[in-house]
């Protein structure tokens, strides 16, 4: 079972709030009078700072709702982080790396709802994003934008067409693999220029065009619908993506990843297993 962070902090932020905001319209200003009139009456003392003393509850909602809706505010807002679990966008994100991901980059949403209420910007060819898995939203996915709404997308012969124009691919070598990406030790590693955007790709020699048990779906033009997108990770043979189970609709869409802040990898050898070199590294 995915645990739902996001609602965690909307609920502790009323939670916490709530019980402050409470406190201070009903009760503070009664426990403030009492304090008062026994000072008033001459018998304030150590005996009356503790009768009228602030609950135990109320002192840590005070001390924990600022913390919270400020981390509430970051994460819906700003910046999230996210780990890399699998292998499916190497060699660009390797699994254990741990990412920053740019949130309004596509426009502002409401926590848990998700519903866009400030338009800001949208994907664009070759951008890495971050959404909500369309065939179940508890879990989030990263892969690269291929096809934009309106762009013809075939992939064939491990080459990307867009609107009938290959997008060039230049073979670098053969690529060594570390830690969990050394099943990949041996692949083919190339440049994709994708509509100006270059990054890294790897591709199995004789594998077919698409990842074992995806459906037919890049054989032939596909035209993206509108509201939509077309997206695959770079380690193309070994990526379950919009060539197995189709687009992602624009609602989906959590944000742009945009940076690396630490790599973090059991299988690698060493402790720590630490790949220092990758931390604050762009994503591209």
């Amino acid at each position: 079972m995915n645990f739902d962070f996001p609602a965690f902090l909307v609920l502790a932020s009323v939670l916490t709030g709530g019980i402050w905001l409470v406190d201070a319209w009903l009760f503070a200003p009664r426990r403030r009078r009492l304090v008062r009139e026994a000072a008033a009456q001459g018998s304030a003392g150590a005996g009356a700072s503790v009768a009228y003393k602030e609950p135990v509850l109320v002192e840590y909602a005070r001390s924990f709702f600022p913390v919270i809706f400020i981390v509430l505010l970051l994460r819906s807002f700003l910046v999230e982080p996210f780990r890399i679990p699998s292998n499916s966008m190497m060699p660009t994100l390797l699994t254990g790396d741990f990412i920053l991901v740019n949130k309004y980059a596509y426009g502002l949403r409401l926590p848990v709802l998700n519903n866009k209420f400030i338009e800001i910007g949208t994907p664009q060819r070759g951008d890495v994003v971050v959404f909500k898995f369309p065939e179940d939203d508890r879990t989030d996915y990263i892969k690269r934008v291929i096809g934009v709404p309106g762009d013809e997308i075939w992939y064939q012969n491990r080459t990307v067409y867009i609107n009938g124009e290959p997008q060039e691919r230049l073979p670098i070598g053969t690529y060594t693999g570390v830690g969990s990406g050394m099943v990949m030790t041996g692949a083919q590693e190339s440049l994709e220029n994708l509509a100006g955007v270059e990054h890294h790709t790897l591709v199995r020699p004789g594998a077919p065009d698409l990842p074992p048990g995806c459906r037919e779906l890049a054989y032939g033009p596909i035209k993206v619908p509108e509201g939509h997108y077309f997206v695959m990770g770079d380690n193309r043979d070994n990526s379950n993506d919009s060539r197995c189970w189709g687009f992602v609709p624009e609602k989906n869409l959590v944000g742009k990843a945009f940076a690396i802040w630490m790599h973090w990898d059991g299988a690698r050898n060493g402790f720590p297993p630490v790949a220092w070199d990758r931390i604050a590294d762009v994503i591209r």
